[in-house]
């Protein structure tokens, strides 16, 4: 078991879904159940799968599950990319995400690198 606190890319991820919630604040009243409920479940996918990933005694378990938060994050890539084309978020805002996002994802892949030395 795996002391979650200490996971840097769950504490990257947790970041990430604040950030998200923040600027999520001010979509259009329109995307509440539409494009902003979707891009925040994306966002709290990551870091809950990370979490998950850490109460597991099992390395192939834990491999699993931050294959899942991966998935999570390119399908949270994909929605604010949508969101910036259809003009709901500026384009520095997503390229801010965007960065967030590809430094998470090359983190969990180090991470599943790593369990399988």
């Amino acid at each position: 078991m795996n002391k979650l606190e200490d996971i840097v890319v769950w504490q990257k991820s947790m970041d990430l879904v604040e950030y998200i919630y923040n600027v999520d604040s001010n979509f259009p009243e329109s995307e509440k159940f539409g494009l902003s409920s979707q891009i925040k479940r994306c966002s709290v996918s990551i870091p809950s799968n990370i979490a998950e990933d850490a109460g597991r005694n099992s390395k192939k378990e834990f491999a699993h599950f931050l294959s899942i938060a991966a998935g999570s994050s390119y399908e949270l890539f994909t929605q604010i990319a949508i969101a910036s084309r259809v003009g709901i978020i500026k384009k520095n805002i997503f390229e801010q995400i965007s960065q967030q996002i590809i430094e998470i994802q090359k983190m969990i892949y180090g991470f599943q690198k790593s369990l399988h030395s």
